[in-house]
């Protein structure tokens, strides 16, 4: 096998991985893409409704939580006055339930909960660190991360649905301590 064709077959791989494909060429891949995000939306949307429904005010949650958007995911910061033993795994989950990878974190337990965390999403990432590595050769419009990033912008809404899940993390460990 050539050098340019192990090239071409890797990079197809790395696509449909990033993309959860099995297809064999770049258009199937790219609607298997399009679909898989569809889905993730669509779990988004449940996962916002299922926060609706929440019966419990905000205010009487035990953190602040701020969330900031960032160019390759979000800043992520909880405060609470009061040591909380457990709430890091409720948010862990709550991060893992998203699809969001913790870049970098630090987290302060001891007289009082602190998190500040770089989370990143992890379809993003895989979809630009693809898109960086397409030949030249590859069409303009599919090297741009623009492109791309119409199919992944959820609206501007990707902080608030990350703050919604942080804040259903609080909510939850809060109900079971």
């Amino acid at each position: 096998m050539s050098s340019r064709k192990k090239k071409k077959a890797a990079l197809y791989e790395k696509l449909r991985a990033a993309t959860n494909s099995n297809a064999m060429n770049k258009t199937s891949i790219i609607v298997d893409a399009s679909k898989y995000i569809g889905e993730l939306k669509n779990k988004v949307d449940r996962l916002n409704k299922e926060i609706g429904t929440s019966s419990a005010p905000q205010n009487s949650l035990p953190a602040q939580v701020t969330v900031e958007n960032l160019e390759k995911g979000f800043l992520i910061n909880v405060f609470s006055e009061k040591n909380c033993p457990g709430l890091l795994v409720s948010i862990l989950e709550a991060f893992d339930e998203l699809g969001l990878e913790v870049l970098d974190a630090r987290v302060s337990c001891e007289d009082n909960f602190q998190l500040e965390a770089i989370g990143g999403d992890q379809v993003r990432i895989k979809l630009l660190s693809w898109i960086y590595a397409l030949p030249p050769s590859t069409p303009l419009k599919l090297r741009k991360p623009v492109f791309f990033a119409s199919i992944l912008n959820n609206q501007g809404h990707d902080a608030q649905v990350v703050k919604q899940a942080v804040l259903q993390a609080i909510h939850n460990w809060n109900q079971g301590s």
